[in-house]
């Protein structure tokens, strides 16, 4: 198969996924209570199953990648804020600087990795998510709170931010596979089996759940929207792209950073933006547009580095 057609196989079943979730909410066929129930379960239970079965299959790296990434992700979250606070405040500033860099990486990440790189590739996905939400929710989060309480205490409000990070069961998984790994225990094969078959559920229920979800978002804000999407979906990737040749990472650590760096703003970053009443038109306009776009900045990423 040539490099377009490897970009077709993988991104088009992708994108008709979400496509037929959007059209599952729009006609009504699935419920908001579905959805939230089938969004739990890729959530809590495939998801986890899908990267600690990856996780622990034998396959080692992704550090460098990692390294990559977030250094890009810093570079853009910082300059985000320090620029868009003097306009529009702290609290707002926090929401842009992590709708510019927070990925969809579970729902649109890992299905996406999978489908394109393998086993290989989800382990070295798997370092970037043993810090994605730790470290760029935790940083919004830290963000919102000192907006919100500027004369809060630090050290509560750190504790209670790691707190609730290390409560969500993708971190879970991801830093129990690491854990499992590094210890070479084994992992008896009817729970492997059983972690496949779960797992195996993750891809194509998350991406269902992605386009269901984008049905509630309203465009709202667009230089501001078209701001975000153009740092999340071009600049992010070229400075991680950048990260990558300083470092002379190999082509797969540098595929899997660069595409995840590629991927659209995330629903959690919405979420956060509503629980602090801040920002979250512009952040679910954001998570629209960008999945929209990504369509075309995704497909480009994966024809280069097919080709390469």
């Amino acid at each position: 198969m040539n490099a377009a057609g490897t970009v077709l196989s993988v991104a088009l079943p992708v994108f008709a996924l979400i496509a037929a979730g959007y059209a599952a909410a729009w006609k009504g066929w699935v419920d908001a209570a579905g959805f939230k129930g089938l969004n739990t379960f890729a959530f809590a239970f495939a998801a986890p199953a899908l990267l600690f079965a990856g996780g622990t299959a034998g396959h080692a790296g992704g550090g460098g990648a990692a390294l990559a990434f977030f250094c890009g992700a810093a570079i853009l979250y910082g300059g985000a804020l320090l620029l868009a606070r003097p306009r529009i405040g702290l609290a707002r500033a926090g929401t842009f600087a992590l709708d510019t860099t927070f990925g969809n990486t579970v729902m649109m990440g890992i299905p996406l990795v999978a489908a394109a790189f393998g086993q290989a590739g989800l382990s070295v996905l798997l370092a970037i998510l043993a810090l994605h939400s730790m470290v760029l929710l935790g940083t919004a989060t830290v963000v919102a709170e000192v907006a919100a309480h500027p004369h809060a205490k630090p050290w509560p409000l750190l504790r209670a931010t790691l707190g609730g990070v290390l409560r969500n069961p993708i971190v879970m998984a991801v830093l129990l596979a690491l854990v499992w790994s590094h210890l070479a225990l084994p992992v008896p094969g009817p729970a492997r089996r059983t972690l496949e078959l779960l797992g195996a559920a993750a891809p194509p229920v998350s991406l269902f759940c992605l386009g269901g979800s984008l049905r509630g978002f309203r465009l709202a804000g667009a230089w501001r929207t078209a701001l975000v999407t153009a740092l999340k979906l071009l600049v992010l990737p070229a400075l991680v792209w950048g990260f990558c040749l300083l470092l002379a990472l190999p082509p797969l650590d540098t595929a899997v950073a660069v595409v995840v760096a590629a991927l659209p703003t995330g629903a959690n970053a919405f979420l956060l933006a509503r629980r602090y009443a801040t920002g979250a038109e512009e952040s679910g306009a954001a998570v629209l547009v960008s999945t929209a776009l990504s369509l075309a900045t995704l497909s480009l990423a994966l024809w280069w580095f097919t080709l390469a």
